[in-house]
């Protein structure tokens, strides 16, 4: 590589503000800021998962409402191999397990349902949730006879460094993905699969690859999330919910880039957080819906869209007055 064909400016421009973020965050836990620390937990839990799903549906146009099976996969991974008692292995192993098994899972539906377009496919990955909480819990309340699981706990801070690991993962991930020819196939496919077709994508191998790759990041958020509830079931690991907040958040953040989900997770996720300790959390839903429908009507682009054109039209405002 030379060196000297690097533009450090650009780069320096694109990564100082993204390091200087995470360098506070790193730094939080030290502030003594407990609630901060839990709050942000929260933040990042449905940040990694919205832009988790933005990495295959935002550019594809294939509407997953499978996040809720991947992250249930990750929960009960830490339900069976991190209990509360008995043989426990480390949570960084259980990261790696649930992930490997999350990704063999997408793989698999994935094969199978992505020839599937339109709400075909969002109907089939949503029947994935149903299943593995049917299965699961027919096989916990009729065979084993318990319902539910004790999971070891783990203190804030170190939940909360586990996420902030998984987020930058996710964001070097998604940011390789779409810099790569992996990110320009992902594209055609959702402008015109047939024509990626014809180009010479193999359109069907990259959708189930990045699927399965964005299923292993869902996955991992399941896994530490277990350690702060401690006990989880079907129902709760399961959550149909979580299937459809990522995609939501994701709508009103906006999809054209990185931050836009991230913002769209943020804004959600405290509106959740603040309803809930207010317990108010019956109007979230509420809440939710109606912003949601104000943005597909009024905000097409999303929050960051929006944002961005106000920004262009400043900018040619300021640029048409100094000509003048």
């Amino acid at each position: 590589m030379n060196l000297s064909n690097i533009n450090w400016k650009q780069l320096s421009k694109t990564f100082a503000a993204p390091l200087v973020i995470l360098l506070a965050l790193a730094l939080m836990p030290f502030y003594g800021w407990e609630y901060g620390v839990s709050l942000f937990s929260h933040f990042l839990i449905y940040i990694i998962l919205t832009v988790s799903w933005v990495m295959f549906s935002g550019a594809t146009g294939y509407i997953s409402l499978a996040t809720a099976a991947f992250y249930g996969i990750g929960i009960y991974s830490a339900a069976l191999l991190h209990p509360a008692t008995g043989f426990s292995l480390p949570l960084i192993a259980v990261i790696i397990v649930s992930a490997a098994a999350s990704f063999l899972v997408a793989f698999i539906v994935g094969a199978i349902t992505l020839r599937l377009k339109g709400i075909y496919f969002a109907m089939f990955t949503f029947g994935l949730v149903l299943l593995l909480f049917q299965v699961i819990n027919y096989v916990e309340t009729s065979i084993l006879g318990q319902r539910g699981r004790f999971v070891a706990l783990e203190s804030n801070e170190t939940i909360y460094y586990y996420l902030l690991g998984i987020f930058v993962v996710t964001m070097i991930v998604t940011f390789f993905i779409k810099n790569t020819k992996y990110g320009l196939a992902l594209r055609s496919i959702g402008e015109n699969e047939d024509a990626a077709a014809h180009s010479g994508v193999n359109v069907t191998m990259v959708k189930v690859l990045i699927f399965a790759v964005s299923a292993a990041l869902m996955s991992t958020v399941g896994v530490v999330m277990a350690t702060k509830t401690i006990y989880v079931d079907a129902s709760t690991a399961f959550n149909p919910m979580m299937s459809f907040s990522p995609a939501l958040m994701a709508i009103f953040g906006g999809m054209a880039n990185l931050y836009g989900p991230a913002v769209g997770a943020v804004i959600f996720s405290y509106v959740q957080e603040i309803l809930q300790t207010g317990n108010l959390n019956n109007y979230y839903m509420l809440i939710f819906g109606s912003i949601l429908i104000a943005t597909i009507l009024y905000m097409p682009q999303g929050l960051m869209g929006l944002i961005q054109n106000l920004w262009n039209r400043l900018k040619g405002a300021k640029r048409a007055l100094t000509r003048g």
